[in-house]
């Protein structure tokens, strides 16, 4: 039975990742830092090779594809942009320490950001995304496909539909890394899972 593979990256360092800031739409490139450390880990191997290649519409995720893949020609998915942060984009931790509605919703006592979007509205965006992306693989029988996003997307998306069930903390993976998910098509058209099906970059034992 045909099934299909796809594999969840996040994108390099930035500047503000090492500074510990919140950035979701700034448009930021990766660090040099990260750029070292993206070229050490392509090295090193582990990155499995596929037919179609997408990506989160800034610039730090396409420049990791490219890192990766070099010339790959990834097609942009704007629905899989990191979430909106509003009033709290570009702060760090400690200067949004002192800010309750910041605490709460740390600690999931609150879903929206004020000036940003809610859990819901985040969720909504990504899942949508992501299923229509499974829906075009499928029309088009492609069964190994690249996706260059963010740590929350990445979380959010193996949250919903990775088997087996984690919660979403579980899913939180270091820069360059990320997931492979294994789609079989008539589970996913009776209930949208999918397997989880191993990390990336695949350790040189399982490679």
């Amino acid at each position: 039975m045909k099934t299909y593979k796809i594999h969840l990256i996040r994108h390099g360092l930035t500047d503000a990742n090492e500074r510990g800031i919140y950035i979701g739409r700034t448009d930021l490139p990766l660090s040099p830092a990260g750029l070292s450390r993206l070229l050490a880990m392509k090295k090193a191997g582990g990155y499995p090779p596929a037919r179609r290649f997408f990506t989160s519409p800034l610039l730090r995720c396409r420049q990791t594809l490219e890192v990766l893949y070099p010339g790959c020609h990834a097609e942009i998915l704007p629905g899989l942009a990191e979430c909106n942060f509003g009033e709290w984009e570009g702060k760090s931790v400690r200067e949004l320490k002192a800010d309750d509605r910041f605490q709460d919703w740390i600690a999931g006592r609150r879903a929206e950001i004020p000036g940003g979007e809610s859990a819901q509205e985040f969720q909504n965006r990504v899942t949508a995304e992501f299923e229509r992306l499974v829906e075009q693989l499928m029309r088009a029988g492609d069964t190994d496909a690249v996706v260059c996003t963010h740590g929350g997307v990445v979380m959010l998306l193996m949250a919903r539909y990775a088997l087996p069930r984690q919660p979403i903390a579980a899913w939180a993976g270091p820069d360059g890394g990320g997931f492979t998910l294994r789609i079989t098509p008539g589970i996913w058209m009776r209930e949208p899972v999918a397997e989880a099906a191993g990390e990336l970059p695949v350790p040189p034992a399982a490679s």
